[in-house]
């Protein structure tokens, strides 16, 4: 299945780390958000969306990138992030939009990432080192059962 990951990392390449183990597995194309067009992923089987978290939320340039998406009509998606929690109830609402625009959610994934804001700045961040090998080979793993029949 021909597949495409979009993703939106910003401070720390966390959320790319994850998107590339993700395409390794799936053969899938990435593309940053800023490079996405909206009318490409028609031409797609299987789209995953990804950002890191910022006060529980995804990023909300992909916010903004899913509300200008045309009706999916059943294509199958999956959302991806890293935060500081690693928490996959953060994908939420982003899943909910996705479903809203006619996708068929097929997974989520969430990982810990490096943390540097708030206190966590005072002392080089939280999380050092995540996501780490491990994080990614789950990254990998899930992908791997998203490359399975659906």
């Amino acid at each position: 299945m021909k597949s495409l990951i979009i993703f939106k990392s910003m401070h720390h390449g966390n959320t790319e780390k994850v998107a590339r183990a993700m395409a390794s597995v799936l053969n899938a194309e990435l593309k940053p958000l800023e490079e996405a067009k909206p009318k490409e992923i028609l031409n797609y089987g299987l789209v995953g969306f990804g950002s890191g978290v910022y006060g529980s939320n995804t990023h909300k340039e992909l916010f903004r990138f899913v509300e200008g998406l045309p009706p999916a009509n059943g294509k199958k998606a999956f959302v991806f992030s890293t935060s500081g929690s690693g928490k996959p109830e953060n994908n939420a609402r982003l899943e909910e939009m996705l479903a809203g625009k006619g996708f068929s959610v097929v997974g989520g994934f969430a990982s810990k990432g490096l943390i540097t804001w708030g206190p966590f700045k005072l002392f080089g961040g939280g999380n050092k080192g995540r996501p780490n090998q491990g994080d990614l080979e789950n990254a990998r793993k899930f992908a791997a059962g998203l490359a399975k029949p659906l």
